[in-house]
């Protein structure tokens, strides 16, 4: 009789024990102001990750930790950084380190951004300063077998969503988007001259704000390409200006008269390379350009975003007046 007491004491004992240990993993503890961010690297032990989250005070004690871990077998933890900015159980801290809810920031690229754009997107991301990555981005090496004419890495950034790490450096996330771009051109052939082809693409990217448009924006810059006549794209000017950080926020007489290889109205053919970083539909435009004589486009008067194509300076000067008479009654 005694033995069976005893049998029963102890396991009422452990009962009891295990009630606390599971109310105290279950309980929020936080012991840390504002947020705290924890590294956990690749191969870390149990127990050392359980030291990281006590000395962060993300949970009590890393026995917690351990006994969190006894208790919910079966998960691996993941390797990566940790956000932690509210109380929170150690079973909770546990499940999301074993799920790999790991902190990101999200940088969204969208097409036709140019490299300035995205060195101050990246600058207010918090991710670095936009000189670190101007100067990243104007080191041409990562894409030298591409392009071994490109000035820049413009037109090789590749439009996109980017998960990244806080410790991200410029040069990591080029090499990001670059990777990125070379997916999307294998994908479209690989053709051997990718200079000419992104820089075309990136003013057709700037011109073309409906997709549809892009092909036949395309064949005018080809068709004037052909001819020798001047491309006369507004947003070079605009590049040529930001190049020389002289931009205003709108295209003046003094812009469009200032030499610069970018400017294509004062240069012929295309620029030394890309004014913005163009999508796969441009790119696409620009491989496969549409059948068409036309040399000159201007946008229509509708206001949704498309353009009528001309083939002579007469039938352009007409669309140029219509719209600017549907511009006139729009003010009034």
């Amino acid at each position: 009789m005694k033995l069976f007491r005893l049998v029963r004491i102890l396991a009422l004992v452990a009962v009891a024990g295990g009630g606390f240990t599971m109310f105290r993993l279950a309980r929020p503890y936080r012991g840390f102001e504002g947020e705290r961010f924890v590294d956990i690297p690749r191969g870390a032990s149990s127990r050392g990750i359980g030291r990281m989250l006590e000395q962060a005070g993300v949970v009590r004690s890393q026995w917690d930790f351990l006994a969190a871990r006894l208790l919910l077998r079966g998960r691996s933890l993941q390797a990566g950084e940790y956000r932690f900015d509210r109380a929170a159980s150690t079973i909770e801290v546990y499940r999301r380190i074993g799920r790999g809810d790991i902190f990101y920031l999200s940088l969204v690229v969208p097409e036709g951004w140019n490299l300035f754009d995205i060195a101050a997107a990246a600058e207010k991301l918090g991710l670095f300063p936009a000189p670190r990555f101007l100067a990243a981005a104007r080191d041409p090496g990562m894409i030298r077998d591409l392009d071994p004419r490109a000035p820049t890495l413009e037109g090789y950034l590749f439009p996109n969503t980017y998960r990244l790490s806080r410790h991200t450096t410029p040069e990591e996330l080029c090499r990001l988007m670059t990777s990125k771009f070379r997916d999307v051109w294998r994908g479209l052939g690989d053709r051997p001259n990718a200079h000419d082809t992104v820089a075309l693409a990136s003013l057709v990217e700037k011109e073309g704000k409906v997709e549809s448009d892009r092909p036949s924006i395309a064949a005018v810059f080809r068709n004037r390409l052909k001819i020798g006549m001047k491309l006369d794209c507004d947003p070079t000017v605009i590049y040529a200006a930001l190049l020389e950080d002289r931009y205003r926020g709108a295209i003046y007489r003094s812009d469009l008269a200032k030499a610069s290889p970018y400017n294509t109205y004062q240069s012929a053919g295309l620029p030394p390379g890309a004014i913005a970083n163009p999508g796969e539909a441009s790119l696409k435009a620009a491989l496969y350009p549409a059948e068409s004589d036309a040399l000159y486009f201007v946008l229509r008067p509708d206001g949704s975003g498309a353009h009528q194509f001309s083939s002579t300076m007469a039938l352009q000067e007409q669309a140029v007046a219509k719209y600017r008479r549907a511009i006139r009654k729009k003010v009034r």
